[in-house]
């Protein structure tokens, strides 16, 4: 699998990707210092490095294309290290290679010539232009000069987003291994400007939301766990929202298989928390966003050794 693994603050490099030299390696795992806990972390949206070559074939310019980066997510997530969990994160960005979509989601719009049978080309996520290779970005402005060629795209989806879910795949596997069980948390941001709840008085100004929980309306973790998550962030002080407007993408879906003791949730951040949005500039309240967070995975991973998120005790780590 391609990557790069990075324990006790050591990096090493895996393959190279045959398509950009930047994108050697195209995406990291931070291993905590020893694994104990099922949690695994993934941030498929966060990744900020962009290859020149695309660059060159957009017609955007290289903030506009950021503005569709969950950016810092990766960061605002660190302490995953910390109670014993793995982070996943992509480098390379969302505009270039979604990987919270399914593997062929594909733009008729995008590619020159016809499309495999195999692609999904009808969904809602094609049709607004967001497929795995996107079409637009986060403004719904379009990022090519013209269309691409096929088989751009495929290589991207084999070298870059077969090799992501494989490596998230194995860490989920490894967890449900050594605990009994395995809790995907997917990591995301959003656009404060999207980010309204609705208001319990008419024509009163909608809420702000600071956090949306996603658990596919209850299907992809145990229940349990999502309380626990929204109790801890609406005790300090956050307003947050479950499944309006973000009920998990791709990977929540896959991974989301309860009855097999694979657990997964979103949980998407509003910009407006910790990011100056116009700039892409981390604010002065960066850290206590990030503190807070710290908090809320701490208490998660003590409710899951607790087993009260199932029912039960976990199974003990065997090394």
């Amino acid at each position: 699998m391609d990557g790069r693994k990075l324990a006790q603050g050591e990096e090493g490099a895996r393959e190279e990707s045959p398509l950009d030299p930047e994108l050697s390696p195209p995406f990291q795992v931070i291993e905590p210092d020893e694994l104990l806990s099922p949690l695994v972390f993934s941030s498929p949206h966060s990744g900020r490095v962009y290859p020149q070559r695309f660059l060159d074939a957009a017609r955007l310019d290289a903030l506009s294309l950021r503005r569709s980066e969950d950016a810092y997510v990766d960061e605002l997530f660190q302490s995953a290290r910390s109670v014993g969990a793995p982070m996943l994160r992509a480098l390379f960005p969302r505009a270039y290679l979604d990987l919270n979509r399914e593997p062929y989601e594909l733009d008729p719009k995008l590619f020159e010539g016809p499309l495999p049978q195999f692609a999904n080309t009808r969904s809602l996520r094609v049709a607004a232009g967001l497929g795995t290779v996107p079409r637009v970005a986060a403004d719904a402005r379009e990022i090519y000069a013209g269309r691409i060629s096929l088989d751009e795209g495929l290589q991207r989806i084999e070298a870059l987003y077969k090799p992501y879910h494989a490596e998230l795949r194995a860490l989920v596997e490894r967890a449900a291994r050594r605990f009994g069980v395995a809790i995907v948390v997917d990591c995301h941001s959003m656009p404060s400007s999207g980010a309204r709840g609705a208001s319990p008085l008419a024509g009163a100004e909608k809420k702000r939301v600071d956090f949306v929980i996603g658990d596919r309306y209850g299907a992809s973790v145990a229940p349990s766990v999502v309380d626990g998550v929204e109790a801890r962030l609406s005790a300090r002080g956050y307003n947050v929202q479950r499944n309006r407007p973000y009920a998990g993408g791709f990977i929540t879906e896959h991974f989301g298989r309860p009855r097999a003791g694979w657990h997964a949730l979103q949980i998407e951040v509003s910009r407006g928390l910790y990011m100056n949005e116009a700039t892409l500039e981390k604010s002065d309240r960066f850290a206590a966003v990030a503190a807070d967070l710290a908090e809320v995975v701490a208490g998660l991973a003590q409710d899951v050794e607790l087993g009260e998120s199932f029912g039960g005790p976990r199974r003990m780590a065997a090394e």
